[in-house]
């Protein structure tokens, strides 16, 4: 009986022991780009407060994760316990139930701390339904040794006219070097990111005050007339297949005269361990044409938990570290204040070790605190979003339109029939989810 007992409670203690010792697994989906790289390297700053949790990470490119994590979230396939996801996103995805709110992200989190902007973005009926990991707009990164050699001197705030002249000039293919590296690779958060903000300042729109497709417009004809020529004349080759990252590296490897794309990659092209021309870049506004919109957008990369995950309470806990201020501490102190996540705090512009470290900071919170999603076009429009318009249907439509303009730089079809196409897909989208006749 005695050794039975002592069986018993030898089989308890090793019960216990094993309940004790079960880590619950998280899986994160995010996007491959430099900061989420970053935070996946830092992440023991996490488990080692949190041992009962481990992570998992599935890392994909843009246009992947966004297929991926919008099926998942809308099926209910619980696939993830954490989603990156963005401005476009969470509004919707929050109306529809499809988020859990962020009530619970811990007493030292301090929400009122995040850029007002940014916050208003992932914030539905009072409640924070996604917290900014960073934060962007977009703005022109340029080689100064390069614009001096052209005898051109780039303004705070430039024209197009001004970046056509000065790319003209910058360029010199024989030496590998293309005056201007702009997205061409189809996705409606890569090439018509880009340039849905740049027709913006063209004065075009997406649709009128009645949802009526306006790509057969003299805005967006204006607006497809800039860049397609420009992009032949001083774009580099393959330019049709290049999105943010592949623009990075370009210009980092000293291939490009000027970079029009997001602001967080200010950090990466002035750091000497990732860009050979990291001495020689400047920093200006997205261009106009004097309209009174800039070409520049407004962008969260956020991180946010769906309904469907059974481990709610370990995935805000991860949630809350990671866009916490004492994450950008953590960053500052393994990489430098240059490299912590932008865009996001109101504290970090009030930083003086970040500002001394990081030249393109003003730069970057002028570039956020101008763009207005409420009033992105130069005429009146029914919808909200710069880069973006905020209905549940945008990212087929403008999937598909992003596929005929990246057929138009890489010169598999003209302009206008480009146009014509987007103009008819657009149409029929529209009609058929009913918000025209």
């Amino acid at each position: 009986m005695k050794v039975l007992m002592k069986s018993l409670l030898g089989a308890c203690a090793l019960a216990g022991f094993s309940l004790s010792a079960y880590a619950e697994t998280l899986t994160i989906a995010t996007v491959n780009n430099g900061d989420m790289i970053r935070m996946q390297k830092l992440t023991d700053d996490f488990t080692a407060k949190n041992p009962d949790i481990k992570l998992n990470w599935v890392t994909l490119e843009e246009n992947t994760l966004r297929q991926k994590v919008t099926t998942d979230i809308a099926t209910k396939g619980g696939q993830f316990d954490v989603l990156t996801i963005g401005t476009y996103e969470v509004p919707i995805w929050g109306k529809k139930g499809w988020l859990v709110p962020l009530d619970n992200l811990g007493a030292d989190y301090d929400v009122d701390d995040l850029l007002p902007a940014i916050r208003s973005g992932l914030t539905v009926d009072g409640k924070l339904f996604a917290a900014p990991f960073y934060g962007e707009s977009s703005m022109v990164m340029y080689r100064k040794d390069l614009m001096d050699k052209a005898g051109l001197k780039m303004p705070d705030a430039p024209t197009w006219t001004f970046i056509k002249e000065a790319a003209d000039k910058m360029t010199d293919k024989a030496a590998g070097v293309y005056g201007i590296c702009l997205r061409g690779k189809a996705g409606w958060g890569e090439n018509m990111a880009f340039l849905s903000a740049t027709a913006n300042s063209f004065g075009a729109r997406w649709f009128d005050e009645k949802w009526n497709a306006q790509f057969n417009t003299p805005e967006w004809k204006a607006t497809l007339d800039y860049y397609v020529p420009l992009m032949k004349a001083d774009g580099p080759p393959g330019a049709s297949s290049n999105g943010f990252n592949e623009n990075l590296a370009l210009f980092n490897d000293g291939k490009c005269g000027m970079w029009i794309d997001a602001t967080v990659a200010a950090s990466f092209v002035s750091d000497p361990k990732q860009s050979k021309v990291a001495d020689k870049v400047g920093f200006a506004l997205a261009p106009d044409n004097g309209l009174g919109k800039r070409g520049n957008w407004l962008w969260a990369w956020s991180l946010a938990i769906p309904a469907g995950s059974k481990k709610t309470a370990d995935a805000e806990k991860f949630v809350s570290w990671a866009t916490s201020k004492h994450y950008t501490e953590v960053v500052a102190g393994k990489e430098g204040w240059a490299n912590v996540p932008p865009g996001t705090r109101t504290s970090l512009y009030k930083n003086a070790d970040y500002l001394k470290a990081a030249p393109f900071a003003q730069m970057t919170l002028d570039s956020i605190d101008a763009a207005d999603p409420t009033h992105p076009t130069v005429k009146p429009v029914p919808y909200t979003g710069v880069q973006f318009v905020a209905i549940p249907e945008f990212q087929g439509i403008a999937t598909n339109v992003g596929q005929q303009f990246s057929a138009a730089l890489a010169g598999t079809e003209t302009v206008d029939a480009a146009l014509a196409a987007a103009q008819a897909s657009t149409e029929s989208a529209m009609k058929k989810a009913g918000y025209v006749k």
